[in-house]
């Protein structure tokens, strides 16, 4: 029962991090310090990336529309803006998934405890704030992800290679820094990052899934299914707020609480723990 309850809240907060752009897998590294899983280290890498794939559904259920590609209403049933959306993500896609396959292990050997997290955390807060105060008085100019060029996409990819090697940096924050700085609107750039978040982690997921194995316990599978679901329930939450949150705010609040976090997690382990 402690387990399931601890598999819950590790749920919760993955899915209030992983839409806002203050890093999930940051804050599930950092929660496993004060709320340990009793599961093998095997397990508990696999669980912090599997379980988001119950945050990615959420993006699934709440665009459907937006993201399937056939329609009936369509010539040859096919929505035509939809695919090269597609082919635009997947381009999105190469530079993170060429780091990751390539050195993945190596980066999470190296860059995987506290003095990154709270470095990335507190130098993207700064970012944030930095960027929204230069970008008050810009007009963005691609207003929906049609708009948004082929190598416009590729560089959002590049800026989500960033996230790929530093935890805490947050793939969703860095995706949507990028695209305002390259002329996208906040907005779309927030939207555009939830669908890049779909083959990104479905793709992670599987990766690591084949390399913890099929061979799970009744405590792990129970643990995995309520993580992913509650996970999936609170995202659900999350992307509606946030989706309304920035037609009227900026970001800059998130850099504040980023900052104040990463001073918090400096202090702890250096002085405290």
């Amino acid at each position: 029962m402690l387990e399931l309850l601890q598999a819950i809240f590790f749920g919760i907060v993955e899915g209030i991090t992983e839409w806002l752009p203050i890093s999930s897998t940051g804050h599930l590294i950092l929660l496993n310090e004060f709320i340990s899983l009793d599961v093998s280290d095997a397990f508990f890498s696999m669980f912090e990336v599997v379980i988001q794939l119950g945050a990615i559904l959420a993006v699934v259920v709440l665009f459907i529309k937006e993201i399937w590609p056939f329609s009936t209403k369509e010539k040859y049933f096919i929505k035509k803006d939809t695919f090269i959306m597609w082919f635009k993500i997947v381009v999105a896609c190469i530079p993170a998934a060429i780091i990751e396959l390539a050195f993945g292990d190596v980066i999470e050997e190296l860059f995987y405890n506290y003095i990154v997290i709270a470095l990335a955390l507190i130098i993207f807060g700064i970012a944030f704030i930095w960027i929204e105060n230069r970008n008050q008085l810009r007009k963005p100019k691609m207003n929906s992800i049609a708009e948004i060029t082929w190598k416009t996409a590729f560089m959002i990819g590049m800026f989500q290679v960033i996230a790929a090697v530093f935890p805490g940096t947050s793939r969703s924050g860095a995706t949507i820094l990028g695209g305002i700085l390259l002329g996208v609107s906040r907005s779309v750039a927030a939207e555009f990052t939830f669908f890049l978040a779909i083959p990104v982690m479905f793709g992670a997921s599987l990766i690591k899934v084949l390399e913890f194995g099929s061979t799970f316990s009744s405590t792990e599978l129970m643990i995995l299914c309520a993580g992913m679901l509650t996970a999936f329930l609170v995202s659900v939450i999350v992307i509606r707020f946030l989706m309304g949150y920035i037609k009227k705010h900026d970001f800059k609040v998130f850099g504040w609480y980023r900052i104040i976090l990463g001073a918090l997690v400096l202090i702890y382990f250096t002085f405290i723990r």
